[in-house]
């Protein structure tokens, strides 16, 4: 029973309203936990607005309360922080550690690349924002600075930028040798694959010749990798040059039993009924077959072997017997006589075919293939 002061609500079920939606990444950028930025795990959540960004960026340029002097080629003066540095890259931590003296303003050189290019490093240690354009002029410089100070985001951005559009012919060589001397495994195999595939005019650049000059280690094991790449092509092309020859075995083994099977247009076993409207025969290697039994039935010198066709005819029914595993009950002629043959075969000789048996098999697969599993379930 209902209580007397229950009231009963009799009105429809309201979905409740759609959340609004969440900030545009204009503003503002989340990450969830369990993503990755730059390819390191998040540690929680990370919401970075573009205004803390851009105050990052103005206590570099500004340096405010810079304890940190970075000087640069050409007398350059960059003023920093030590603990935004120091954070950014372990090397410069320890070069901060190992430094004497408490209140005093600590100094650094970064020399051997422009100034500009040293101010981008900075800045990205700072923010991890960049110029596009910048990043695409100093590439090879920040490249340089981020291995040597281990700033793997910065490393990482520089070798995509240079797989992604800035490796030419020209500069291939010096970008192969840099991407060796910064451990850079990826960008150093594909310079190696362009060196080989442009080997050519890769040769007629000065990046080689200098190449040559100071490094003639690193130039006689890229000629070496390319004699082995040209015998790797070369043992390719010929093994896809054997299989096709497999191939075409295997097909002539398929066209010759559903001849002697299930017969073929005009020619076939005795007691074949040949109709008018046959279906176009599914077998490539058909028509060529049938010209050759039809002038093996026929030829006067196949006794004598004098005969060039009747000796590939003869061929092709022994690599028959030796593949087909029913030879008491195949329909191809003479199957079970060439397997007595066989036997009486001289050891070198029975090497050659097996060998050739195998390969066929390995090439096709012939005893698992739907023909041949058909041929021996209809024996």
């Amino acid at each position: 029973m209902e209580k007397s002061g229950a009231v009963v609500d009799q009105s429809p079920l309201v979905s409740p309203p759609a959340p609004p939606p969440l900030p545009g990444p204009a503003t503002t950028n989340y990450y969830r936990r369990g993503l990755m930025m730059n390819g390191l795990p998040l540690r929680g959540h990370c919401c970075v607005s573009t205004a803390t960004r851009n105050l990052w960026d103005d206590l570099f340029d500004t340096g405010y309360r810079a304890d940190v002097v970075v000087n640069t080629a050409d007398g350059g003066v960059i003023f920093a922080h030590a603990n935004i540095l120091g954070m950014a890259s372990p090397v410069l931590n320890g070069l901060f550690r190992q430094s004497k003296g408490l209140g005093r303003r600590k100094s650094i050189s970064i020399r051997g690349v422009p100034r500009d290019a040293v101010r981008v490093f900075i800045r990205f240690l700072y923010s991890s924002c960049y110029e596009k354009e910048e990043l695409r002029e100093f590439v090879f410089h920040l490249l340089v600075l981020s291995h040597s100070y281990v700033v793997p985001q910065l490393k990482r951005l520089c070798e995509q930028q240079l797989e992604q559009g800035l490796l030419t012919i020209e500069n291939v060589v010096d970008v192969f040798q840099l991407a060796l001397l910064c451990n850079a495994p990826r960008l150093s195999l594909i310079c190696h694959r362009m060196i080989l595939r442009n080997f050519k005019a890769v040769f007629a650049t000065d990046g080689w010749k200098v190449m040559k000059q100071s490094h003639p280690a690193l130039e006689k094991e890229l000629l070496n990798s390319l004699v082995e790449e040209e015998n790797w092509k070369k043992v390719r092309i010929r093994k896809m040059n054997e299989r096709k020859v497999y191939l075409q075995l295997y097909e002539a083994m398929e066209a010759l039993v559903h001849i002697c099977r299930d017969g073929c247009r005009t020619i076939g076993p005795h007691d074949k009924d040949f109709k008018d409207n046959q279906a176009p025969c599914m077998y490539a290697a058909c028509k060529g077959i049938e010209s050759l039994v039809r002038h093996f039935a026929r030829c006067e010198m196949r006794v004598s072997g004098g005969c060039i066709h009747c000796k590939r005819m003869w061929q092709l029914l022994e690599l028959h017997s030796r593949l087909c595993a029913y030879s008491d009950n195949c329909r191809v002629p003479l199957c079970r006589n060439l397997g007595e043959k066989i036997r009486r075969q001289s050891k070198k000789d029975e090497i050659k075919w097996k060998i050739l048996v195998r390969k066929i098999s390995r090439t096709k697969r012939i005893g698992e293939g739907p023909f041949f599993l058909s041929m021996n379930s209809s024996s």
